[in-house]
């Protein structure tokens, strides 16, 4: 007996076993990865796309071009920074109207109703949360009116609704 034998009998009378190498534990992912694809693929083919929603704008090409309106077709509508309305037909500020925001699209569609060519023109204050603007020109789209305008108020107009308000 040589001495590697005589050591490798101690070793196994001492109780001590040789120790076995493992192997290594190997998940297979390609299943997992073809699951996942199916269901992206799913999704994808379910999933109904709405159509993103634009409003075409028309802007003049020089801040100098004046644009000429009948005065018998402009509805102007004025807006103050606490959503208070006021509107008014043509020329005639003299006749401005207080009205709620809640019966603006009937007032709207009455009077596209009865003027075909119906230009409006929206006067808000530059105190005036965007929100309101926002909610000015849903009511503008649901009434059907497409030709409008956008302007900042004037302060004849904060004197004019003050003189009417007061």
């Amino acid at each position: 007996m040589s001495s590697g034998e005589v050591a490798e009998s101690k070793s196994h009378a001492k109780g001590q076993k040789k120790k076995k190498k493992r192997a290594g534990v190997r998940i297979d992912m390609t299943p997992m990865v073809d699951v996942a694809m199916l269901l992206l693929t799913f999704f994808m083919m379910t999933t109904v796309f709405n159509k993103p929603q634009t409003m075409e704008l028309n802007l003049p090409p020089d801040d100098k071009v004046q644009v000429e309106v009948a005065a018998s077709t402009l509805l102007t509508v004025r807006v103050e920074p606490n959503m208070a309305i006021y509107w008014s037909m043509g020329n005639e500020p003299t006749a401005l109207k207080k009205i709620a925001f809640i019966e603006l699209r009937p007032l709207l569609v009455e009077r596209l109703r009865s003027i075909p060519k119906l230009i409006t023109l929206v006067e808000i204050d530059r105190d005036a949360k965007y929100n309101d603007m926002v909610d000015i020109m849903d009511e503008l789209n649901l009434a059907n009116i497409t030709k409008f305008s956008i302007a900042p108020m004037k302060d004849a107009d904060k004197k004019l609704i003050a003189k009417v308000a007061g």
